[in-house]
């Protein structure tokens, strides 16, 4: 009985480190971000993001979930995906920029908490969406800015690694304008605009298990020019993710709106 215990108690562990190792990364990214390494700041918040996609997956099929890790992963993420991008994108363009950089950079930080407390009362009252998320969920603001702080270190500091053909026109850009980026994705995670979870993975539908040539060669393509240039291909597609909210929010209200008329 004492064994079972024991053996219990280690698996319950296992997932756990998954999520120490979350919060270590989120706080050496928070370090490398002062020190002025954004390009470790960056790829530290994404080894984050790797670590939080398996934590909780661990956890089930050891069948080791706990209310402690629940608790224990939204505090990682309150580090990694809050806390950490918000001093990134402060040291790397809003320290001397505007007047507001440290409150937009507390606004980000602010409202990812707020977001990671919504989540976790929806799922306590069995709310929460298995399709769905209510607001932009935080890794994925914390990957637009993280993606972001790389491709720009990359520019504006003569770092090593390439660009994506055209990124170089478009950076300044969005540099000049990254405070209101920093805003819009703080806004958007507080929101109750439905964004795909993606957990239940992609299923088949009927008659039609066989992929496409032309998807298949475009899934090739994606994955080849993101081992090229990770971190320009992660913000295009986590950027896309969180217009692509605003995007269907838009289009309902313009349907009801026709459908009232």
């Amino acid at each position: 009985m004492e064994l079972q215990k024991i053996k219990h108690a280690g698996i319950i562990t296992i997932p756990s480190l998954f999520t120490i190792g979350n919060i270590c990364c989120g706080f050496f990214s928070i370090l490398a971000s002062i020190s002025g390494n954004y390009a470790r700041a960056g790829w530290l918040v994404f080894a984050a993001m790797a670590l939080d996609a398996f934590d909780g997956r661990v956890a089930r099929m050891l069948k080791a979930e706990s209310a402690f890790g629940v608790e224990m992963d939204s505090l990682a993420d309150l580090i990694s995906f809050c806390a950490a991008p918000a001093f990134m994108i402060y040291f790397i363009a809003l320290k001397g920029s505007t007047v507001w950089g440290a409150a937009i950079a507390f606004m980000f930080m602010l409202f990812g908490a707020l977001r990671l407390a919504k989540f976790n009362v929806m799922a306590h009252a069995g709310k929460g969406s298995k399709q769905y998320f209510s607001g932009l969920p935080t890794p994925a603001a914390a990957a637009v800015l993280a993606s972001f702080a790389l491709s720009y270190n990359i520019f504006a500091f003569d770092a090593d690694g390439r660009l994506l053909p055209g990124m170089h026109i478009y950076l300044p850009y969005i540099y000049n304008g990254v405070a209101f980026l920093t805003i819009g994705l703080a806004l958007l995670m507080v929101s109750n605009i439905p964004y795909a979870a993606f957990k239940d993975g992609v299923k088949p539908a009927a008659g039609r298990r066989r992929i496409s040539a032309a998807k298949l060669i475009g899934v090739v393509i994606v994955l080849a020019l993101f081992f090229k240039y990770p971190q320009d291909i992660v913000f295009i597609l986590f950027g896309s993710y969180a217009l692509m909210g605003i995007i269907v929010m838009m289009f309902k209200a313009f349907r009801n709106i026709k459908e009232r008329n």
